[in-house]
């Protein structure tokens, strides 16, 4: 399992690690991304993106045979919704709006098979996206195998960032710039970052790696996800499959009628 998978590998190897959104609740789109040189995961957005729990484990059976990592960011902490992610194979799990330490501690403890957790086991599925046979075997290696990744972007996650990166079992802090931007009063509009946004990004990467926890960001393009490498973080979004798209398109729309390229609407 440790082998198989890529993204925490790249971590624990402290090699930076860089993957791709997915919206559309399409295998395609899955074996398409996966395809991509230079990303180690791809993850299934099941809060914001049209992905119901089917087309998720289809998504997930679609990505990991290209030798990277299928993730996903589930809607909410509800325990089931943690127990569908990882009995379909992923091989780690994002939680969004989370408040409190006690509510990070028990999506670790849902996230983990007894005696370190409550995960409870049973799927027939969770063995392919790891290309293991046995239930025994994931049982014995998922809970080192799999990752928790929790998502700073509220102002109370802000506010406890230094108790969230002191969890046992949590791998990674995320930040969600839009939201956490919104959070903090200063809106971030159209691309400009507002200072108070500024540090508390540096602030929650330097509270990540101080704890011994790795930080990760949203960006919205390649030069945006640049900036985030050189900054030093470890778990880098390099672009979404909806609006690479619509911003792909609109290029070549653009070139077509010899104009300049439109702000594609919808996008970031």
């Amino acid at each position: 399992m440790q082998s198989a998978n890529r993204f925490l590998k790249d971590l624990k190897s402290s090699t930076q690690s860089l993957g791709a959104w997915q919206m559309f609740p399409s295998p395609s789109t899955s074996r398409t991304l996966a395809r991509i040189p230079g990303l180690s995961w791809v993850l299934v957005d099941q809060e914001h993106g049209n992905v119901g729990d089917s087309e998720m484990h289809e998504c997930i059976a679609n990505i990991a045979p290209y030798g990277v990592s299928p993730l996903v960011r589930i809607p909410d902490k509800e325990r089931w919704m943690i127990k569908r992610a990882l009995d379909a194979g992923a091989h780690g799990i994002m939680v969004p709006l989370l408040s409190t330490v006690e509510e990070v501690e028990e999506v670790v403890k849902q996230s983990k098979f007894p005696p370190s957790g409550k995960r409870g086991l049973g799927s027939p599925f969770s063995v392919n996206a790891f290309g293991l046979y046995s239930i025994g075997d994931y049982l014995s290696q998922a809970n080192d195998n799999t990752a928790v990744i929790i998502q700073i972007e509220t102002l109370a996650s802000y506010e406890n960032v230094e108790a969230f990166a002191k969890v046992p079992g949590v791998d990674v802090l995320f930040i969600g710039p839009f939201d956490l931007s919104n959070s903090l009063g200063h809106p971030l509009a159209h691309g400009v970052e507002h200072p108070v946004l500024t540090n508390a990004i540096q602030r929650i990467l330097d509270v990540a790696h101080a704890n011994g926890k790795k930080a990760g960001i949203f960006t919205t393009s390649g030069e945006d996800a640049r900036k985030r490498v050189e900054q030093g973080f470890d778990m880098v979004h390099i672009g979404t499959d909806v609006h690479v798209l619509i911003a792909g398109m609109s290029s070549c729309v653009s070139e077509a009628q010899g104009t300049k390229a439109k702000a594609a609407k919808g996008g970031y």
